[in-house]
């Protein structure tokens, strides 16, 4: 219920916003306005008002303005005094700006958000790198794991939609590390390098929690921000979460919960990632992601004898150092090709032999074991940032608004030329899973995602495809080419097309979407 709640809070100012754009320029060129609908299908809530019928409908998932005369195939003729007042009878221009009303205000409202939050301050997650491996094009280019960006091409960074950037080229990169900021020059494609951003973000940033031969628990406490290339040692309070130690305790099935340092570790400065883990390792101490978390039934590693609780030391004799590292050669092994796993168990080194089988996941052929880390990651850092004076806020905003078009326009542009794949395009059910996890996550998330879909909303609307906006945009230009209206035949055939090519859309995000729920 919650959900469905902020769903419908999340969707309903979109859905507003765009019908009074159209509702306030039809109005104000004469046209009488017989519905204001948010909504389709059945009414369960309607009351009249002047002219207007103002309804809520069962469907809330987009609304409607019925225009007195805006059906091109009605036979019967209008009197001059209705003529005043229908849609069809106005001018080219003036039906031009009712159409373009509804994308127009989308725009609106999204600089409307974008200058409340830079107005009065946001709280938003930090934009982070996670694990950055050596073998790595961004470690190449000189990013280190938990680098904080700051700035890309000069303009400033706060949170991950920022990088809604015009640039197609990353020039110049700043970024804050160990407390001090670091300049850098990828010269890499802004596009690839958000996916670049994407695939090694925070959320593969593991909590600094280590583990030693008798699997008693050992978290490093926070000292001077990251501490090495594969550590982000920022959450102080890691110290006080009992209830994930105890979590620990369960599956090593001990009636206490891991010990607990009392004081920072007093450790050197670590200059690469080698340097950091051969210090642990040589102090017997390995990262808790090494530790199996549990094992799927029937799988290689339940059919060679591995346990929950057996922390995992190397594989055919190459240690291992975290589980990323572990799935990545994982991955290089030949189909039945067999590989030998160490490990600790109960304090003692032990090893096995296993067959790692291929699955398919996500269209893609994969190599697994079975096996689940007990890692647990780090939750973003959030950012706030103070409020704006009125002349700034609203070039930020409105630079923000631009930014979003510019990419939007790109995003579909990859779509239609098919760089990115249809599996891409996301239903209601996607926008009201990320509308809800970024209500949870703060306000200013949740209001920097309502801005960009609002821009969405706005541009989708301007394709030219009929029954969209953008569609009447394009039959007003052919009458200008023609001198006149296109024939009844003409029009009905852009509109089966425009209702069957919607038709499509929406089937392919549904389906994506319920190809999400199972995958």
């Amino acid at each position: 219920m919650q959900g469905i709640l902020i769903f419908v809070l999340f969707l309903g100012p979109l859905i507003f916003f765009h019908e009074l754009g159209h509702f306030f320029f039809a109005r104000f060129f004469g046209v009488k306005v017989e519905v204001f609908s948010i909504g389709f299908g059945p009414k369960i809530l309607k009351w009249k008002w002047g002219e207007t019928e103002y309804a809520l409908s069962v469907i809330p998932l987009g609304g409607y303005v019925k225009m007195f005369g805006d059906d091109p195939f009605r036979e019967t003729p209008l009197t001059p005094e209705e003529q005043k007042v229908a849609f069809n009878h106005k001018t080219k221009w003036q039906r031009f700006w009712i159409v373009f009303g509804g994308p127009l205000a989308n725009l609106i409202l999204a600089f409307i958000l974008y200058f409340g939050l830079v107005m009065s301050g946001e709280k938003v997650p930090e934009t982070r790198f996670g694990n950055v491996p050596q073998s790595s094009l961004l470690y190449d280019m000189g990013f280190r794991s938990g680098d904080a960006l700051r700035e890309i091409n000069g303009k400033k960074v706060i949170s991950f939609d920022d990088l809604n950037i015009a640039e197609s080229l990353i020039e110049t990169v700043a970024v804050e590390r160990l407390g001090e900021t670091v300049n850098l020059a990828p010269k890499y494609d802004a596009m690839s390098f958000i996916d670049l951003l994407m695939e090694h973000s925070a959320a593969t940033l593991r909590a600094p929690i280590f583990i030693n031969a008798q699997s008693e628990g050992w978290i490093i406490l926070q000292k001077k921000g990251v501490l090495d290339p594969t550590y982000s040692l920022e959450e102080a309070s890691l110290a006080k979460d009992q209830l994930y130690l105890q979590k620990v305790a369960n599956i090593l099935k001990t009636d206490e919960a891991p010990k607990l340092a009392d004081e920072v570790l007093e450790l050197p400065r670590f200059q690469d990632p080698t340097e950091f883990w051969n210090y642990f390792q040589t102090n017997k101490y390995f990262a808790l992601d090494l530790m199996v978390g549990s094992i799927v039934m029937d799988s290689p590693a339940d059919k060679a004898g591995l346990k929950q609780g057996d922390i995992i030391q190397s594989l055919n004799g190459q240690s291992i150092k975290g589980f990323e590292e572990l799935r990545q050669i994982v991955q290089k092994t030949k189909d039945k090709e067999a590989v030998e796993l160490g490990y600790l168990r109960n304090g003692k080194i032990e090893s096995l032999k296993l067959v790692p089988e291929m699955r398919e996941v996500d269209k893609k052929r994969v190599m697994t074991v079975g096996v689940f880390s007990a890692q647990r990651m780090i939750q973003p850092k959030m950012r706030e940032t103070k409020p704006a004076g009125l002349g700034e806020g609203i070039v930020m905003a409105f630079q923000r608004t631009v930014d979003g078009v510019v990419k939007t326009v790109a995003g579909y542009k990859k779509l239609i030329t098919n760089e990115v794949g249809l599996k891409n395009i996301g239903g209601p059910l996607a926008i009201g899973k990320v509308a809800s996890d970024s209500f949870h996550i703060s306000l200013s998330m949740f209001f920097r995602l309502m801005a960009i879909i609002s821009i969405n909303l706005g541009v989708i609307n301007l394709f030219p495809i009929p029954v969209l906006d953008g569609g009447h945009i394009m039959f007003l230009g052919f009458e200008l080419v023609n001198r006149g209206p296109l024939s009844r035949r003409k029009l009905e055939l852009a509109q089966r097309f425009g209702v069957s090519f919607l038709f499509l859309l929406i089937f392919i995000a549904l389906f994506n979407d319920i190809s999400r729920l199972f995958s």
